[in-house]
Formats: structure tokens, sequence, C-alpha cells
């Protein structure tokens, strides 16, 4: 019972992180106009196994219970591709195969970085090329497109189809803040094990 009300607790404080970010994606996209060429249908992001915390995977369950509600049929189909992605990549998964959890040391992250970069995520839509959980998605994805400062770097990133031809003073013009201390304070409640969406998905 603890552990639920803890877990409702947390998922309240995350939907109030995902509503800043979302109007702070809103503000850089304003600012940037054609600059940004993320669109519907644009999934070059979707493609490639990305790390996600345990607020993206709470966040990820609830969109999919969500869309066993709202759409069935797309609820099943969203889970046979999860399935599908952990049956083709289970063998070379540099975590545990069974729960999902991604490795730590230091040799499982370099075998992370060359892991199924190809693979579309099992949220994407093939028909639509739309996420089925859009509302729900990682964090990753709710950033990406508008420049963000790299933590480890301290520079600028953005996607590659985004600000082609910008000036540095125009991409900075545009730079989307990201509340990550935030995060990093509810991530202290909700765990530190790090897994992929579909193994999210699944659980």
């Amino acid at each position: 019972m603890e552990l639920e009300r803890q877990r409702e607790r947390i998922m309240a404080r995350d939907a109030e992180l995902v509503q800043i970010v979302d109007l702070a994606l809103a503000d850089a996209a304003r600012r940037a106009g054609p600059w940004l060429a993320c669109r519907p249908g644009c999934t070059q992001c979707c493609h490639g196994a990305f790390a996600i915390n345990a607020l993206d995977a709470m966040r990820l369950r609830a969109g999919l219970d969500r869309l066993r509600v709202d759409a069935p049929r797309a609820a099943s189909a969203l889970e046979q591709r999860a399935r599908a992605w952990r049956d083709t990549y289970a063998s070379e998964f540099p975590g545990d195969p069974v729960s999902g959890e991604l490795g730590r040391s230091e040799q499982e992250r370099e075998r992370f970085d060359d892991f199924a970069n190809d693979a579309p995520c099992p949220a994407l839509n093939p028909s639509s090329g739309l996420c089925d959980v859009y509302d729900y998605r990682p964090m990753t994805c709710r950033v990406f497109g508008p420049p963000t400062r790299l933590a480890d770097e301290g520079t600028l990133g953005c996607c590659d189809l985004c600000f082609v031809g910008a000036s540095p003073e125009a991409v900075a013009a545009c730079e989307m803040m990201v509340p990550s201390s935030t995060e990093s304070e509810l991530l202290e409640a909700a765990g530190p094990a790090e897994t992929v969406v579909a193994f999210a998905l699944l659980c």
C-alpha cells in the first residue's frame, strides 16, 4: 500500500514536470520557427535503442494502460511490436534480458552504444508514422529537436534535420531549457534503474 502511494506521489510530480517541459518545448518551437523541421510522420528520431529512466518507464506503462481503454486494438498491436523487439534483440541485450534492466558496467555501456541502432521504436505506429503513446513518451523524446545543452559537454545539440544552415547565434537563441534538477530529485525516489522502451512496455 505504501509503495503504491509513493508511486502515485511520484507520478503526480512527474505530471507537473512533463507540463513544464512541454511548455518549454512549445516556447523553443515558437522561437525556432521554420528552423525546426520536426513534423508528424518524421521518424528519424524513432529508430535506435536509447536508455530511459524509471520515470519514463512508469509513464510509458501508464500510457499503455490508457491505450488499452481508448484503443484496445492499437494497444494489442503495440504490445506485439514490443514483444517482437524483445525477441529479436534480447540475446544481445547489454543487461538483464529478462527484467530489461540495462547493465551499468563500462563494458555493458560500450556495448549499448552499438546496440539495435537501426531498430524502430515499438511505440512507433508503422502505418501512421506516429507514436501510439505520444502524450506519455520518454523525456528524451520530449526534448529532441530544439537545441538542448549536453550536460557532459556543455555544448548545444539538436536534431540533424533541424537548424540546417543556421548560425551558432540562431541556434543559441532557440535553446530549450530543461528542468533536469526536478527530474533528478524524482529519480532519487523512483530508483536508478534504466531500461529501453520495449521492456518498459512489457513489464
